[in-house]
């Protein structure tokens, strides 16, 4: 007499459990120009995330954007980063940020006020943790982006090469923390000598940079749904 009703009962299980398999993941980006480049294009990173996650991705990235203002924004709506998050449903929020509040607001050097008001060395205080808290608390993973090195190559932000490594370590740090938490670094990605990561510039990612750290952020998130 019961094997009817638990078999309709498993029915029901699986076809609800296909269809939420089924939904596109809901992605939130936020950050600077490096999300924003190449798009023009199409080729900007929230774009290639979209195709290469087939996701529905909500872009907020505005360039030029920080963390850290010394006087109140009149500007462009976005431009700071913590202020770039929307409620929401999110699956993930894929964010980076930091770079332009050292390379505009110290100019790399003498930056360690700057640096502990970005993130403390523990990873637990400053701007990014209380905005990777804010995303957080919706429940959604955070992926945080680190930024393309210079391949030696007279890039205009070598000089910010130290300083740039001791904020993507205490993000490491703070990533660490929480399981829902990830680091993608791309200190690895451009090889010594190869420009053809960057942009004209040498700042910024050329359609090949954006499409490779797309892949190191996509294979994190497939590696995080395993």
């Amino acid at each position: 007499m019961h094997k009817p009703i638990a078999l309709v009962a498993l029915i029901l299980s699986v076809s609800q459990y296909t269809a939420a398999m089924a939904d596109p993941l809901r992605i939130l980006v936020m950050g600077d120009s490096f999300m924003t480049s190449n798009g023009s294009a199409g080729s900007a990173v929230p774009s290639l995330l979209r195709r290469d996650l087939q996701a529905n991705v909500q872009s907020r990235a505005v360039t030029g954007a920080r963390f850290v203002y010394r006087l109140p924004i009149t500007g462009a709506l976005g431009m700071n980063i913590t202020k770039q998050y929307r409620p929401g449903p999110w699956d993930f929020v894929v964010m980076n940020g930091g770079g332009n509040d050292l390379w505009m607001g110290c100019g790399c050097t003498r930056c360690r006020k700057r640096l502990n008001r970005l993130i403390s060395p523990d990873g637990r205080r400053g701007e990014i943790p209380s905005a990777v808290s804010k995303a957080r608390k919706s429940g959604a993973q955070v992926i945080y982006v680190g930024y393309l090195r210079s391949p030696g190559l007279g890039s205009p932000i070598e000089h910010c090469r130290k300083v740039g490594d001791a904020l993507e370590a205490r993000i490491n740090v703070m990533a660490k923390q929480d399981a829902g938490v990830s680091f993608v670094s791309l200190a690895d990605m451009v090889p010594h000598g190869d420009r053809s990561f960057h942009a004209a510039d040498m700042i910024h990612p050329s359609p090949k940079g954006s499409a490779a750290a797309t892949r190191r952020i996509a294979q994190t998130i497939r590696n995080i749904q395993k």
